[in-house]
């Protein structure tokens, strides 16, 4: 098998992206029927295992995969007039609504969106993606977990444009959308300091998620800005459960030295700390700053104050950079970054025990969409 050279190499330019194996190809070089190779792919019996080992390894010479979507191609132009959307939970709010924008967009260009969710789990994200590729998809949305981005660069290789949000690539090969997490957590922190505030808690997401590890950044300079020394006691991250993080703030809230003011990174976190709050702190004099806005955030008591995404433009700008591609933009990757807001509805303003001068930076011109990180 080894000394036998790729079928597809006299079509393939130098340069150009190289297009995906055929079922055909697979069979010349196992030398054996199309017939064969349809039966070993789909995992029927009745196949000997030498021949199941020679398709076996002809498809992974050839990068084959195969394409479920092939009865569909044939109206289609080759085109599945799908995408893929992949969240790290369909369920999440913030995913919620960045899923909608998506699908809005892609309905106004005749094509349908399939979601799914990878659970922040690098083997899931790696098996839906192989299950929404095997359905050759147009192109990919994806809010990567990890760092080992290889089926998406490969994908990009063959041409299939693929576009980052939420969290950028570590690679400078694709397109990428994203909140500008770390300003946005700066601006709590000192809009908490700035009511009087030293004693500033943080609950935080897992440090690997790179939205996490941004806020967290920006919490530790939000302080450095407002003369804060950072207590580490006052620290709680990687919270990726409701458990872990009722028991985080259960621990702030039960301290004797317990904080005057929460920043919570994260809107599934907040949500636990508000559950939490109400049985600790029945006069609400602890103030408390959420990272995403939350549904009825201005119907609880107080009303909650929040750096707020804005998960609709996100997606939308995400979808447009998708779709470039798809109509032939081939112009260098780009980076567009979305700025958060700060929106004050009461429990981000209620007072500290201390006064300061730390100056409110609600006038601070917010970051440009169009800067690289």
């Amino acid at each position: 098998m080894s000394a036998l050279s790729d079928p597809r190499a006299p079509d393939h330019p130098p340069g150009a992206p190289r297009r995906a194996a055929t079922m055909r190809e697979v069979a010349a070089l196992a030398g054996v029927s199309i017939k064969t190779v349809s039966r070993v792919v789909r995992g029927e019996a009745g196949v000997s295992p030498e021949l199941t080992t020679r398709v076996t390894e002809a498809a992974a010479m050839l990068d084959y995969r195969h394409n479920l979507a092939a009865s569909t191609l044939r109206g289609h132009g080759q085109k599945t007039a799908a995408i893929g959307l992949v969240l790290m939970d369909v369920a999440n709010p913030f995913a919620a609504a960045l899923h909608r924008a998506v699908e809005d967009f892609a309905h106004g260009r005749g094509t349908l969106v399939f979601a799914v969710s990878s659970d922040e789990d690098p083997d899931r994200q790696r098996e839906v993606l192989e299950a929404l590729l095997s359905r050759r998809v147009d192109g990919l949305i994806v809010m990567p977990v990890g760092a080992d981005h290889s089926i998406l660069l490969r994908e990009h290789t063959r041409g299939t444009p693929v576009v980052f949000v939420d969290r950028a690539p570590e690679s400078a090969e694709f397109d990428s959308v994203t909140a500008d997490n770390r300003e946005g957590a700066i601006r709590a922190v000192e809009h908490l300091a700035a009511q009087g505030h030293s004693r500033i808690a943080y609950l935080g997401d897992l440090h690997t998620i790179q939205t996490a590890a941004h806020r967290y950044a920006g919490y530790v300079e939000g302080l450095a800005r407002s003369g804060i020394t950072l207590d580490p006691n006052l620290i709680h991250t990687d919270l990726h459960s409701p458990e872990a993080a009722t028991a985080a703030a259960e621990a702030l809230l039960t301290r004797p030295d317990r904080p005057t003011a929460v920043f919570s990174a994260q809107n599934l976190i907040t949500t636990a700390l508000l559950r939490t709050i109400g049985k600790y702190d029945p006069k609400h004099a602890i103030a408390i700053i959420g990272f995403d806005d939350l549904p009825l955030a201005d119907l609880i008591t107080p009303p909650l104050t929040t750096i707020a995404q804005d998960p609709t433009r996100i997606g939308r700008t995400a979808a447009e950079l998708l779709f470039t591609r798809l109509d032939g933009d081939t112009s260098p990757p780009r980076h567009r970054v979305i700025p958060t807001r700060l929106i004050p509805r009461g429990s981000g303003e209620i007072p500290g025990s201390t006064t300061t001068s730390v100056k409110t930076p609600a006038d601070r011109p917010a970051a440009s969409q169009h800067h690289r990180r």
